[in-house]
């Protein structure tokens, strides 16, 4: 209750404070809202004379946003005339640049060929230093100009002058042995070149790398080495030219002689070679051996039957022995000496000394048929061991170097051409001996025939 009472009292006691505040806020809160109000109204009006100005900017703003559209538009027509202009002077480059990089290789092409007719012409030899002239043309990212054409140029009218030009000089070459060597040097335009010092005159060849000439290692000919010596003193007027650009001079240098072709054969060589040699010696033999059989028969036998009608048969005998030996002879002796005989056994016995004769008439005349038989049967042996050989050499490196297997190869062919080159001659000898003792035999019969005639004539005179 006591609570109750203190309550009661406190809120009696604040009633009147309570109406004191309420009336000083309700007045504040005037205060403020008049205040409120001003500043409204003041910014009432501050944002309508913004508006005025913000309606002019825009104004002013669209009527730049026309103008810059207008200009975009122009500017826009602008950009695709450039463009197209962009793109003419593209294309006209392009080409102008395709032309340049054209002409600059042909050029650089030119400047190659010049440079490899420069280091292949002797003459350089001579003018040493035209080669540094090339040098900057083929340089790498170089523009060549006009002086660089000029120097082209003067350089191919050099190399066509100098062409042109015989030139006796001295100068230093290397020689066979492949030391330097001082000399007369004769260059005739880019066909020739020769030297002459105090022990050979021969050919020169040109070293491109070292930029030098060098004695060919095969001297040419006696013909051409004495035509050279003579052009040089002045003596004539002609001289041997090689128009085949070096093949003439290689083909000097690199010619096979016959004893280097034989070693290229291989061991089988040998016994062809000593065929031919054994062949050729018996061919001579007959030869000479059928000459001396069948000489001056004709005249003995014309004796014969004039001394034979006049049945002067001693001296008939001592005509025959004269030419005492041949078969011809023998067997008109054998005639002779039977000359009292019927004429059936006078034929028989003249047979019999015919047949008696035949084995020296065709002596060896087997032997050299079968030698010609040999020769080509080793050539072909010889073709058949090369060519293992070559077989061989393919087995153990393969076929990437040629050269290995040329040995085989030469083998082959070099026996095959000497034992065709041993039997054909053979062969056409065999025939021709054989063709003579036939002749020789039938000169005997005809003699053989005569004889009787003339015996039995005699006897029925």
């Amino acid at each position: 209750m006591r609570y109750v009472l203190t309550l009661c009292l406190v809120l009696l006691l604040a009633i009147p404070l309570y109406g004191r505040d309420m009336r000083e806020a309700c007045q504040k809160a005037e205060s403020e809202y008049k205040t409120s109000l001003s500043e409204a109204e003041a910014a009432e009006k501050r944002i309508l004379e913004n508006r005025a100005s913000l309606e002019e900017e825009i104004s002013s703003i669209k009527s730049e946003i026309r103008l810059l559209n207008s200009d975009i538009k122009s500017m826009q027509e602008k950009a695709v005339r450039l463009r197209e202009k962009e793109t003419r002077l593209s294309s006209k480059k392009s080409k102008i640049e395709m032309d340049m990089n054209e002409l600059i290789g042909t050029v650089r092409a030119v400047a190659r060929d010049l440079e490899s007719t420069l280091k292949q012409s002797y003459f350089t030899t001579r003018f040493p230093k035209r080669m540094n002239s090339i040098e900057p043309i083929l340089r790498k990212g170089h523009f060549p100009g006009m002086d660089d054409l000029k120097t082209i140029s003067d350089l191919f009218f050099q190399e066509m002058i100098l062409s042109g030009e015989v030139v006796l000089c001295k100068g230093t070459f290397l020689n066979r042995s492949g030391m330097v060597q001082d000399g007369h040097i004769l260059t005739i335009g880019r066909f020739n070149a020769a030297y002459k010092d105090r022990k050979e005159t021969g050919l020169l060849g040109y070293s491109e790398s070292g930029q030098q000439f060098f004695a060919i290692s095969t001297l040419p000919s006696r013909a051409i080495r004495r035509n050279l010596q003579r052009y040089m003193h002045g003596k004539i007027d002609e001289v041997y030219l090689d128009l085949s650009g070096g093949a003439a001079l290689r083909q000097i240098t690199h010619k096979l002689t016959l004893l280097g072709q034989i070693e290229k054969g291989g061991p089988l060589v040998w016994p062809i070679l000593a065929i031919g040699l054994l062949a050729l010696s018996l061919v001579v033999e007959r030869i000479f051996f059928l000459k001396k059989v069948h000489h001056n028969t004709d005249i003995i036998m014309g004796k014969v039957n004039e001394l034979a009608l006049q049945e002067r048969w001693e001296e008939c005998e001592d005509s025959l022995a004269e030419n005492e030996g041949g078969p011809v002879h023998n067997v008109l002796m054998a005639g002779l000496r039977s000359r009292r005989e019927d004429r059936e056994a006078l034929e028989s016995i003249l047979q019999e000394a015919i047949l008696h004769e035949l084995p020296r008439l065709e002596r060896f005349l087997p032997t050299i048929n079968i030698l010609g038989a040999i020769a080509p049967l080793l050539g072909l042996l010889g073709t058949v061991t090369g060519m293992i050989s070559t077989f061989h050499v393919i087995t153990l490196y393969g076929t990437g170097d040629p050269r290995m297997m040329s040995g085989g190869i030469s083998e082959a062919l070099v026996t095959t051409e000497l034992g065709l080159a041993v039997a054909i001659p053979i062969m056409l000898l065999h025939v021709f001996l054989s063709r003579r003792v036939e002749h020789i035999i039938g000169d005997m019969e005809e003699k053989a025939v005569a004889l009787i005639n003339t015996i039995h004539k005699g006897k029925k005179g």
